[in-house]
Order: C-alpha cells, then sequence, then structure tokens
C-alpha cells in the first residue's frame, strides 16, 4: 500500500487514545510489569512513546526537508524513558503523549507535504539513505508494534491462567 499523508497522519492521530483505552487505569502492578528480564513493561513504551515525540518523527522530517542528506539524523535513544521520572503516574503520561502527538500531527500536516516529498531523501545514521516516505510510514509502523507490544505484555500476565486455552491464544506464544 502506498503512503497516503491523509490516512498516515489519522492513523498516527489516533494512536493516543488507542494507548489511552488499553493503559489508562488498569492496576499499576500490570502497568510495571514485563515479558522477563530486559523487557518493557506497558508503562515503559508510553515513555519510549513520548521520548519519540521530542527528539525523533518531526526533527528528522525537519532534518530531510532542510538538509537532506547533508546532515545525519541524531541517533535515537531508544532507552530514554528510563532516566525519566518512573514515579509519574501513567495518566500524566498518557496527557503528556496526547498533546504532544496532537502537536506533531499539526506540524506535519502544517508542512503541506505532497507525494513529491516523499521521495526527499535524509541519511538515518545506521540505515544509510531513508526517504522521508520511509520515515512517516516507520512512525505509523512504529506505533502499531508498540501497540501490539502493550497487548502482549498485559495478555501474558495470565499466560499460565488460561489452562488449556493457552494452544488457541497465539498471542502468547509471539
Amino acid at each position: 500500500m502506498q503512503l497516503k499523508l491523509a490516512e498516515a497522519t489519522q492513523i498516527l492521530r489516533q494512536t493516543p487514545a488507542t494507548v489511552s483505552a488499553m493503559v489508562a487505569g488498569i492496576p499499576e502492578c500490570w502497568l510495571k510489569c514485563t515479558e522477563g528480564g530486559g523487557t518493557w513493561s506497558t508503562y515503559d513504551v508510553v515513555g519510549h512513546l513520548i521520548h519519540g515525540e521530542l527528539t525523533d518523527w518531526i526533527p528528522r522530517v525537519r532534518i530531510i526537508l532542510e538538509h537532506g542528506e547533508k546532515q545525519a539524523f541524531e541517533p535515537f535513544d531508544r532507552s530514554a524513558q528510563f532516566r525519566e521520572d518512573q514515579s509519574r503516574p501513567i495518566g500524566a503520561l498518557l496527557d503528556q503523549f496526547a498533546f504532544m502527538r496532537a502537536e506533531n500531527v499539526a506540524i506535519l500536516q502544517g508542512l503541506n507535504l505532497s507525494p513529491e516529498d516523499f521521495v526527499r531523501r535524509g541519511t538515518h545514521p545506521e540505515l544509510g539513505p531513508v526517504t522521508l516516505g520511509q520515515l512517516i510510514s516507520s512512525w505509523v509502523v512504529h506505533d502499531q508494534s508498540h501497540i501490539s507490544q502493550m497487548a502482549r505484555i498485559i495478555a501474558k500476565q495470565y499466560c499460565h491462567e488460561v489452562g488449556p486455552w493457552q494452544q488457541y491464544m497465539s498471542i502468547l506464544r509471539a
């Protein structure tokens, strides 16, 4: 499927509400549980999404539009959320994510990008040349990956409790 900015921004705009519906109001122990050592909790994922809104997507869009391949993106710190205040209530994180995402979607829409802009290139510090279209598409897929991750983290907390139904629960095998 080819990138259509109106569709991409619609999905990006809906992510905060989707995440909020999944995790707002669930018990703290469910927010902080993981899939095991070295894995993230849903709380961690929300912090990661916030960090992406601050330092990743729109800053990289601007670099492509202003500098093209001449200026590489700043490396993205995938674990920056662990250096933030881990005691903030999830509601505060969800509000911050929703606010920042709304701002970033408005910025993206305000750029009045055309399909011709999607082939403009930038330089990723690890991947090399990338296009603006690939960056925007990755933003959408990144959201969906983390929504899936949060659903899996939550579901796995009852992996042993479902008994023989476990064989029918593909999310528990992921």
